[in-house]
């Protein structure tokens, strides 16, 4: 192994550069780049111009060409070397940016194969080394010009007659040298660039491009260590759900979860820097057909310095069900739980405790300040729990709202249950309404359902209309561990009642230039915080949005300018989340119909009620609209279901709407509805395969439908049909031959707009462009 490497480094120069603004729109950012790639061409014998010359790699492929964000070609042969995972670690330092590619490969031949990697990397992207195991020629690495790559594009779409790799078409690319696969053995390639990220404001973008395509499944690990020399407010990915371990508030380690592995797509990271109290910062997609587009605001709260972790103290007020199904191990959980909220609020923060059986008990008649002496004082009285009885959840509910509060701090319920409401007022809508009208102190409720037989709808609807959340154990769960996961997060307040308020940029109201906000009203912001605000605009002129509140004890405003010029057709997970948001709303506002449609016995009389009907339809809409599909509407993907046939799609999404959302109130199969509800009502990243819980709690996807950039392509017979021409008919406006000129030209149309990706899809593509309907004729599978 004798890896060729280049002294030359892009985080070293960047260096140099401190200061320098960097986005998409600066000339300073361009300048700064050609200087860069100027001076890697400078650097002499040894220089990345040397080790990387384009006359040290054959013209011709090499017998499987390998794309690790694709796959890998064969050519000629059948068994072609396959990558079983890959490993990207990625070093930032600032703005600048080392990503290194570490591939495994299995040669499943009884003969020794040849491969060669073509790697697709963002703009201005620099080659640090390429290397792999074992014996062979020095490896060499090659950064192609933009006219070579795409000419090397076309000529392997055209000689594997696959368009699969047109989803990269304006990227650069990365070429090896050939390299050995022992037969029947594995390897290990590693390849390392380097590239400056794109700044917007106080916002850093990193971006690696991998396929779209759900028929991509090799499992990828993802860490990104992340060196600023500012701090940093966020850190956020709309496209996989990551974890992040904070070192200090300049030094992060974020990695790929291990559920999101295989998720396909493009990987984004963003981060903002801390910008006095909170930042934010918007990315939106314009979409003309809606006169405007769609924004998601991403803004983060600092962590807080310890002298200000009490500058808004907190009230909780435990109230736990003690009726006679809480007995035995479930009820030591609960009790677990009540010791470590407890024990987890700062000295001087408020407590109390309510149980509830057919009666309730209070440990106080208002709230106890928190000292040494009154936690060992609640203890006992934790200690002595016991377990009898049924459940009156309306007046253990009008108890916990009705307490006088502590002046200046945050009011918390946290509210335990394992059934249904069997004492006293047992009507639904009754106790859900409760939080509307008899919640004079804001108090934010947190509801846990224990076990399966409780109303999931309805404390969904108690947590959602108080500015809480609600969360669900089920029988193989921990009680104290869900509670604990749920309580670790509202530590350290830092915003508390925030309030959004549009404005121009003359400082008056701008009611009507944004609309279907998702979530409203905003949520409280605590330590660690991060608030992802997705919504639709209207017109092109600028909005000022300005979040207010209640800032770690003082009233302060926060101002973020919104400019639409700023949108992009490359942020097409825009809409997309928005969608699904704004269906979990639509889905929750049946769900809570139901309170009065579940006991009618006319099924009709339910879908002809206006409210419903208008709810099912903007369902159906938004869903095959963006493709975002959900246990009610995944048989829009089904084969067979003719879309064009609107009057029977709808009906059979009122059906399932009435038959699961409206009349399953609780057990197993309402429980799943609740759990999706509450993932897709938080979604903050992308789920491209559709997955979902079904009625048995069995994890489930739909590969029907494919999502590219904002767009959805739902899959009939040997033709995928974009999801605005699924209900028109009709036969094409023009055919676009594979492989063709005309072929080649509309890849670097769709290139432009970030729609590269439809070209990829097998068989037959019917797509709307530019106001025709396209028929592309691709080669087949």
């Amino acid at each position: 192994m004798n890896p060729m490497v280049s002294p030359w480094r892009l985080a070293d120069a960047g260096k140099d550069l401190a200061g320098l603004e960097c986005n998409r729109r600066s000339p300073a950012m361009v300048q700064a780049l050609a200087c860069l790639l100027l001076a890697a061409s400078l650097v002499g014998p040894a220089s990345a111009q040397t080790s990387y010359h384009s006359s040290a790699l054959p013209h011709a492929h090499a017998a499987n060409v390998i794309v690790p964000q694709a796959r890998a070609w064969p050519i000629g042969r059948p068994a072609a070397i396959r990558v079983t995972d890959v490993e990207a670690e990625v070093h930032v330092e600032g703005q600048a940016a080392t990503t290194a590619l570490t591939l495994r490969l299995h040669n499943p031949a009884g003969t020794r194969q040849e491969a060669e990697l073509l790697v697709p990397v963002p703009d201005g992207a620099v080659v640090r080394s390429f290397t792999f195991g074992g014996a062979g020629k020095e490896p060499v690495a090659q950064l192609l010009p933009a006219d070579e790559a795409r000419r090397i594009y076309e000529e392997i779409v055209r000689t594997m007659r696959d368009p699969a790799l047109l989803e990269f078409a304006g990227f650069q690319l990365i070429r090896t040298s050939v390299f050995p696969v022992e037969a029947n053995g594995t390897q290990w390639v590693r390849l390392t660039y380097e590239n400056l990220l794109e700044a917007d404001g106080e916002r850093v973008d990193y971006v690696l491009p991998r396929s779209e395509s759900l028929d991509y499944e090799v499992p990828w690990k993802i860490t990104i260590r992340l060196e600023s020399d500012r701090p940093v407010s966020t850190v956020y990915s709309p496209t996989h759900e990551v974890a992040t371990k904070w070192q200090s508030d300049r030094r992060l380690t974020v990695t790929l979860s291990a559920a999101a592995a295989a998720v396909s797509g493009p990987f984004r990271l963003s981060w903002l820097h801390e910008k006095g109290g909170v930042t934010a910062s918007f990315m939106a997609y314009p979409s003309p057909e809606d006169k405007g587009g769609y924004f998601l605001l991403l803004a983060g709260v600092p962590p807080v310095p310890p002298e200000s972790r009490t500058a808004i103290r907190r009230e909780v007020t435990l109230v736990l069900d003690r009726s006679g199904s809480m007995s035995g191990e479930k009820l030591e959980q609960v009790r677990n739980a009540a010791r470590q909220v407890i024990g987890g609020l700062e000295e001087g923060e408020a407590f109390n405790l309510i149980l509830y059986n057919e009666a309730i008990e209070l440990y106080s008649p208002t709230p106890v300040i928190k000292s040494r002496t009154t936690e060992k004082e609640v203890m006992a009285f934790i200690d002595a729990i016991t377990s009898s009885g049924g459940t009156n959840i309306h007046d253990a509910l009008v108890e916990a709202l009705r307490m006088k509060p502590v002046k200046g701090y945050l009011p918390i319920v946290l509210f335990m249950t394992d059934g249904l409401p069997t004492i006293g007022r047992t009507s639904e809508r009754e106790i859900r309404d409760i939080v509307l009208h008899s919640n004079p102190s804001g108090r934010r409720i947190f509801t846990f359902g224990v076990g399966v037989d409780v109303n999931t709808p309805l404390l969904e609807a108690i947590a959602r209309n108080s500015r809480g959340s609600a969360a669900f154990v089920l029988p193989a769960e921990d009680v104290e561990v869900k509670v604990a996961g749920v309580f670790r997060k509202l530590a350290g307040p830092v915003l508390a009642d925030p309030v959004l308020t549009l404005l121009d940029e003359s400082g008056k109201s701008a009611r009507g230039r944004c609309a279907d906000l998702v979530p409203t009203p905003l949520p409280d912001l605590f330590e660690g915080d991060q608030l992802v605000l997705l919504g639709r605009y209207v017109g092109e002129e600028p909005v000022l949005f300005e979040v207010g509140g209640n800032y770690l004890g003082t009233s302060r405003a926060f101002r973020f300018r919104f400019d639409p010029a700023g949108a992009s057709t490359r942020m097409g997970f825009v809409p997309r989340l928005w969608a699904a948001r704004k269906i979990a709303l639509l889905v929750d506002a049946i769900r809570s119909q139901g309170a009065d449609m579940a006991l009618a016995p006319d099924r009709q009389r339910i879908a002809a009620d206006p409210r419903f009907k208008e709810l099912v339809d903007e369902i159906v809409r938004l869903s095959t609209r963006f493709g975002i599909l959900t246990e009610y509407t995944a048989f829009l993907a089904r084969e067979g279901t003719d879309l064009g046939r609107r009057g029977e799609v709808v009906e059979e999404a009122r059906r399932n709407l009435i038959e699961r959302a409206v009349q399953v109130r609780s057990g197993l199969g309402s429980v799943n509805q609740s759990v999706n509800s509450q993932d897709l009502i938080v979604q903050k990243s992308l789920n491209p395969r559709n997955e979902y819980w079904d009625a048995n709690m069995n994890r489930v996807s739909v590969t029907g439908v494919q999502q590219v950039n904002d767009r959805a392509f739902y899959r009939r017979g040997n033709q995928w049909v974009d999801s605005r021409l699924v209900e028109s008919g009709g036969k094409a406006d023009r055919t676009v031959e594979f492989g063709s000129k005309e072929f080649m030209e509309l890849a670097q149309e769709l290139a432009r707009e970030g729609q590269q990706a439809t070209m990829t899809l097998t068989g037959e593509i019917l797509v709307e462009h530019r106001g025709k309907r396209v028929l592309i004729r691709n080669a087949a599978e």
